[in-house]
């Protein structure tokens, strides 16, 4: 009989990738252990009954495993002789049941099974957490964007138990925003604790944000926002929400929080659509390890959830395009509150230079080829069908167009230049354009 350990499927995921770095590349592509018939009944027979002691549907797991025992019976298996190999083959059959793609079968290497010994999990805990203080928690970056508009990266949350401090300085930092942009485009899941803990700071007043039901159990755990918070709370402020087809799992749920509570504006793709909660389970006889889930979300609002059909944007945009297209958006809401001329005036400036870098007129490339040359301490030359710009010795910088003879620098957000042309179409000199709205004037000196 083969042993079974049980761990959280995050502890096994950490010590799949830490496995990774841990053993030279090649080597972690290509180790691998030889399966036989006997091998694969017995982890068949394994799998089978925590899909059906745990898969969130139990009707499910019994097609899945009737699916596998069928495969076995007709010899489809019997060509497969890697581990590797034959791991990827279950989890293509269960998943052409299930559709879930929160459900996988996964190949284990000596080192990962080495790191799992400890049938505690505390080896495997504290290679998980060493990880995660070198990765930030998944915080990546956090900065201010013009027209105070806070941006946060996080590619992933973390248990809000060890990564809380992280989080709450990162919440601090937006206290005085008019919008956050959270980008969870690159961020696969973790804790719903973390969730709970970010949306602390979104809403006045305790708020049900989700549901989990639990099949074993047969229980379901509910998630709040909490009374109490440290630092300020963000309840005025814009709040927008980036996605992308890779946004999956636990990122998907505060994506769908925050929309179906109408809290935040949803910009980007549709993502990737994994509703489930996950455990972990390996079986070091066959080296093979299971991430099954056990529940699934429901939420207070909807009473489903997002699986199989991922959370539809608000604005659908390239991901690529999404952080200018809801910078866009939340400078335009943070416009149409604003009573100053001065602040009028910035909002209005960065909304043209974002409209210009979303939506750039065409300007040909002869045109653009007469602007070339010396203006004074300015100068500009076209490289591969784009003009660029520098003045005196700074770094060149690629000039996005706003009109045929308006241009932003692209890394320069308080200034613009404008070529000047005479009656026949001719530069004859450049104004650079400053966002407070001064003005200034270089002749051209030299083609």
């Amino acid at each position: 009989m083969l042993g079974r350990f049980r761990l959280k499927a995050s502890v096994i995921a950490a010590l799949l990738a830490i496995s990774a770095m841990l053993t030279p590349g090649v080597r972690a592509q290509t180790e691998d252990k030889k399966i036989d018939a006997a091998g694969q009944a017995q982890a068949i027979d394994s799998i089978a009954v925590e899909l059906n002691r745990t898969y969130v549907f139990p009707d499910v797991a019994k097609k899945m495993v009737k699916l596998m025992r069928d495969q076995y019976k007709k010899k489809a298996y019997a060509p497969i002789t890697s581990t590797r190999e034959f791991a990827q083959k279950l989890t293509e059959d269960l998943q052409s049941v299930s559709h879930d793609r929160h459900l996988s079968i996964d190949y284990l290497t000596d080192e990962d099974l080495r790191m799992m010994s400890d049938t505690t999990g505390q080896t495997a805990t504290a290679q998980e957490l060493n990880q995660e203080r070198k990765n930030n928690f998944g915080f990546r970056e956090i900065r201010m964007l013009p027209g105070n508009v806070g941006y946060l990266r996080f590619d992933g949350f973390s248990n809000a138990n060890e990564a809380g401090a992280t989080a709450v300085a990162a919440m601090s930092f937006f206290a005085n925003a008019d919008a956050i942009i959270f980008d969870v485009r690159q961020n696969g899941g973790g804790s719903p604790k973390m969730i709970q803990l970010l949306c602390n700071y979104l809403f006045e007043r305790p708020t049900h944000l989700n549901d989990f039901y639990i099949r074993r159990s047969d229980r379901t755990e509910q998630f709040w926002t909490q009374p109490q918070v440290t630092g300020t709370r963000l309840t005025k402020a814009d709040v927008f929400v980036l996605t992308s087809r890779r946004t999956f799992s636990a990122a998907e749920e505060f994506t769908y929080d925050l929309k179906n509570l109408k809290r935040a504006t949803v910009v980007g793709d549709t993502t990737g659509g994994g509703a489930h909660p996950v455990d972990g389970f390996y079986w070091p006889n066959v080296h093979l390890s299971a991430t099954i889930p056990f529940g699934r979300a429901v939420n207070p609002i909807t009473k489903t959830n997002w699986e199989g059909t991922g959370v539809a944007p608000d604005l659908v945009i390239d991901s690529a395009d999404a952080l200018d297209a809801a910078h866009r958006e939340a400078l335009k809401k943070i416009l149409a509150r604003a009573t100053d001329g001065r602040d009028k005036a910035m909002l209005d400036w960065a909304i043209a230079g974002l409209d210009a870098r979303l939506n750039p007129p065409t300007v040909d490339v002869a045109t653009l080829s007469r602007y070339a040359g010396a203006y004074g301490a300015r100068e500009i030359k076209l490289e591969n069908g784009a003009l660029l710009y520098r003045r005196g010795q700074n770094p060149w910088a690629r000039l996005i167009p706003m009109s045929a003879t308006l241009f932003q620098p692209d890394n320069i957000d308080y200034f613009r230049v404008e070529v000047v042309l005479d009656d026949k179409g001719n530069p004859t000199g450049l104004v650079g354009h400053y966002d407070n709205g001064n003005v200034d004037r270089s002749e051209r000196t030299a083609k």
